[in-house]
């Protein structure tokens, strides 16, 4: 909207006050997001003006959406990081290369936007430092998706910095940008406050009745009433609309007014009108750029009458009075005349400079097939990918398809298109290009393509068994067409099948196995993706003695195989789920599921990949639950959780679930469980089905509650999963035996020994020996008790340490040797307190004041008193970070990590950061991790 002197806001007092209030905040140093939302018309522009005319003291950004088909990637973000750029050189490395890429300054890997995100938001931070920052953006539903995108995320990273955002967004085309943040919803004016507007509007008083009903037709929507009184007399008036020579009344009133505007168009003079379309098909508004396009079309410049109706305003930069007055130009054009603006734009318009905006306006120019335009809009979809815009080059790509010519080119492009449409999140889109370029001639690599993108679309739809088979044709494509796409397809299918939770049958993880091992494709160019495939498949194929030491082959690639470039490194995350199911599940290897989900936090950490940090970080947690730090198992979970909210992604619930299950948080898991079981059902993802018998098993065992613990473990042996099979089994064995359900115990420990046998690591020995130990009794038992403990303590299982301690406790006890019997509950009831794992400390408690014994109630540590990230950060700082680190290393800005701290120095009662590692005290309860063959918790 055209700025100009600011109206009096009538009946805009609450949100004037909320606007002041953010202002107030701001000013004290503190971070506020607020989103003003309402249809067109509704006062939006005049309220961030109001804003920015308050904002004394702060120093002022904006950018501005423009309704228009092109999508240029950041252009947007650019446009508000602008007045900052010459601090560039002051952000970190990483944040500073990402930027520049984004921004077309540099040449690089195209960079995540989400790490995007976090450098303008260390921009934003830097700059807040002399003076208070206030982002403004207007018609935010219309900037570039990946501004919108990276814009959000920053939205949801404010802290503690001294950085305000508010954001206009129109409904109902925005209805779903920047949503779940702060609103402020606008609805039309009251009638006392519309008739109090529209009266000093047309200069005299109305009748009530007349204006009564002219402010009912409007809905009290400032625009409406100030477009249709324009020139209108209170006398005029009184007669009403449909007689005044009026466009209808009838329809929505953003529709009305946009046809108030083009009537108005009809009245000025043909040079005019031709001056205004191209500014309305050049969204950047560049008046340079529209003198150049009018003297090609040897138009004079004749912008007076335009100006005096006040549709346009023109100076270094062309703005309309409204977006509606810039839909109303271009839509009411005749077809030929658009095209003949975009061909005098794209002729205007620096090649080198600008070429996918020439790109664009050729695109928009042709009327019909050509290849040169088709050309130029994938050269340019090839620069929006560098830079990282993946939904800007969807669309160029999509437009390039439509004007190519060469049907087997069409194809090509089209398939590239619905490619990037998947990747930007669109598979309805992605789906329709698709069948576009199956009806194309398709070379047999694009045609295996096709059918992957076909399957990874059904699978991302819903997590059943369907897209096995799809992929494994795939594959078999790629593996005749010699691609060696084709290995990483059938290590992709086996993933499916893992997640779908089926081992057998026609589309389950071992047929997708055998089909690989028999294909005969060729390398991969990873050795370690080759090795992983190699190993999963003999898992599923010859079984455990010959899968798993085929398995731990691939390990040490995995582990140090050197990732030369981003994409290299994003591959490696993408299949790091995969080695990490089969590590755990088969391998038991606790050392091995440490090393490969700390590197994949490491490496998504390095490239800024936020989308595959928060799994990582799941997969890590669930290894220092396992080692009995449920505090650091809860930080990493809560950053997880953290960065999911702030990147718009579903949370990861297993890591979740199982440290519920672990603390024995009945009320808690049982929600959570229940939630996550539908979720399951509703998705066909079985694996968590299989997963919530392991979960409720572990929960209900230690709770005493061994029926429930028996029904759940059952449906986790019985879902035929690649994963949480074994796991149930341990659950199993003791409910069963617990309830006097011997043969059950019994079958489920014949499976275990075979599944664990293998395996040969401590966690699998330990898990054995102790399961074998409730089915024995004597001096047999009591040597399987003490090995378990021994194999649980070299795997550093710590919880099964402590498990093994409570349940020899237990034996002893009924075996009425209470001194010893003492010894081990009150070792198990030490650790269970240690690592607040509350229902199996208290089961231990019970058992030791049976002996005679009494429960040592260990006292709260000041970490205790923490929050996740505040732990977080003050373990960093106190090894030695500083908060530009930290904040790089948790994608938050130093200044919240500053504002942690200090929460964190009076939480401890210290003042200073050189105290934080004397008042992080901490009584670990591993003394070490070492590998398997070294002295571990049993040492």
């Amino acid at each position: 909207m055209i700025a100009g002197p600011l109206p009096d806001l009538v009946g805009r007092q609450d949100a004037c006050a909320a606007l002041d209030d953010l202002l107030a905040g701001l000013r004290e140093g503190g971070s506020r997001v607020l989103v003003v939302r309402g249809e067109a018309g509704i006062g939006k522009s005049v309220l961030l003006q109001y804003v920015a005319a308050q904002a004394s003291r702060v120093r002022l950004t904006w950018a501005h959406g423009i309704e228009a088909d092109m999508e240029l990637p950041y252009a947007s973000l650019h446009q508000l990081c602008a007045p900052f750029l010459d601090e560039l050189d002051e952000l970190p490395g990483p944040q500073r290369d990402a930027l520049r890429v984004a921004f077309g300054m540099a040449a690089g890997d195209p960079p995540d936007r989400f790490l995007v995100g976090l450098a303008v938001l260390t921009l934003l931070t830097r700059a807040s430092e002399a003076r208070p920052v206030l982002v403004l953006v207007d018609d935010a539903q219309w900037l570039d998706q990946v501004s919108l995108q990276t814009l959000e995320f920053m939205a949801r990273r404010l802290f503690a910095e001294a950085v305000a955002m508010v954001c206009a967004v129109r409904d109902p085309e925005g209805q779903t940008a920047l949503k779940g943040l702060p609103a402020l919803r606008i609805g039309g004016l009251d009638t006392a406050a519309a008739g109090e507007l529209l009266e000093a509007t047309v200069g005299g008083r109305l009748e009530k009745r007349v204006r009564d009903r002219f402010v009912a037709e409007m809905h009290g929507n400032p625009l409406a009433l100030l477009e249709f009184s324009r020139g209108r007399s209170a006398a005029e008036l009184a007669y009403g609309l449909d007689s005044s020579g009026y466009p209808s009344v009838q329809g929505p009133v953003a529709s009305r007014v946009e046809r108030d505007f083009t009537s108005r168009l009809g009245a000025l003079p043909p040079a005019t009108r031709s001056l205004l379309l191209i500014a309305a098909a050049e969204p950047v508004g560049d008046a340079r750029l529209l003198a150049r396009a009018a003297a090609s079309l040897k138009i004079t410049p004749h912008a007076a009458p335009a100006k005096a109706a006040g549709l346009i305003e023109f100076g270094e930069s062309v703005r309309f009075r409204h977006p509606l007055v810039r839909s109303a130009v271009y839509h009411g054009a005749e077809p030929e005349e658009r095209r003949a603006v975009h061909r005098a734009l794209a002729e205007a318009t620096d090649p080198v400079l600008d070429p996918d905006r020439r790109a664009w306006h050729a695109a928009q120019a042709a009327d019909g097939p050509d290849e040169e335009v088709a050309a130029g809009l994938e050269q340019a979809a090839d620069r929006a990918r560098q830079r990282g815009g993946i939904t800007a080059e969807a669309v160029l790509l999509e437009r390039a398809a439509e004007v190519t010519p060469d049907p087997q080119r069409r194809g090509r492009r089209a398939l590239a298109a619905a490619e990037a449409h998947f990747s930007a999140a669109a598979p309805d889109r992605a789906t329709e290009l698709a069948t576009v370029a199956e009806l194309c001639p398709l070379s047999a690599l694009n045609r295996a393509r096709l059918a992957r993108l076909r399957a990874r679309i059904l699978f991302a739809r819903s997590r059943s068994d369907e897209a096995a088979p799809l992929l494994l044709e795939a594959a078999a494509q790629f593996t005749a067409a010699g691609s060696p796409l084709a290995r990483e397809t059938y290590l992709e299918a086996i993933s499916a099948t893992i997640f779908a939770g089926r081992v057998h049958g026609p589309t389950g993880a071992r047929a997708a196995a055998i089909a690989a091992r028999g294909s005969g494709a060729p390398p991969s160019g990873s050795k370690a993706a080759d090795l992983l495939l190699d190993g999963v498949a003999a898992v599923l194929t010859d079984g455990y003695e010959t899968g798993i030491p085929a398995l731990r082959d691939a390990l040490d690639l995995l582990t140090h195989e050197e990732l030369g470039t981003r994409e290299a490194t994003v591959r490696w995350l993408l299949l790091a789920p995969v080695a990490l199911e089969a590590f755990i599940h088969y391998a038991w290897d606790l050392h091995a599921w440490d090393t490969l989900s700390s590197r994949a936090v490491r490496l998504a950490r390095d490239i800024g990949a936020l989308g595959a940090l928060p799994p990582a970080l799941v997969y890590a947690g669930g290894v220092h639950i396992h080692y009995g730090d449920f505090a650091e198992a809860d930080r990493m979970i809560d950053e997880a959780d953290a960065l999911s909210a702030a990147t718009g992604h579903a949370p990861h619930k297993y890591a979740t679930l199982v440290l519920a299950a672990w603390r024995g948080e009945a009320d808690v898991a049982t929600s959570i469980i229940e939630e996550a079981r539908q979720q399951a059902e509703r998705q066909g993802e079985v694996s968590l089905l299989g997963a919530m018998g392991y979960i409720q098993g572990v929960l209900f065992n230690g709770l005493a509650r061994y029926e429930e613990a028996l029904e759940a473990a059952r449906t986790g042996i019985e879902h035929d999963g690649f994963n949480f099979t074994g796991l149930s089994l341990v659950e199993h064995v003791e409910a069963a035996t617990r309830c006097g359900e011997l043969d059950q115990a019994r079958a489920s420990l014949a499976r275990l020994v075979e599944l664990t046998r293998a395996a040969d690591s401590g966690w699998a020995r330990g898990a054995s020996a102790r399961s074998q130990a409730l089915l024995t009794d004597g001096d047999e038992a009591d040597r399987l008790y003490r090995t378990a403990i021994e194999e649980f303590g070299r795997g550093s299982v710590a919880v099964e340490v402590a498990r093994t301690h409570l349940l020899y406790g237990e034996w002893l006890r009924r075996s009425h040797r209470r001194t010893p019997a003492r010894e081990h509950l009150r070792t198990a009831h030490e650790m269970f307190d240690g690592m607040r794992a509350h229902a199996f400390a208290e089961r231990a408690g019970r058992e030791l004041l049976a002996t005679g014994g009494h429960a040592r109630v260990r006292e709260n540590k000041p970490t205790s008193v923490l929050t996740p990230q505040e732990s977080q950060v003050a373990t960093l700082a106190a090894d030695g970070m500083t908060n530009a680190q930290i904040g790089a290393e948790l994608f938050i800005s130093p200044h919240t990590v500053e504002w942690h701290l200090r929460k964190v120095y009076t939480k401890l009662g210290i003042n200073s950061r050189r105290a934080l590692p004397g008042a992080l005290v901490s009584t670990p309860v591993t003394e070490s991790r070492d590998e398997e063959g070294e002295q571990g918790l049993a040492g």
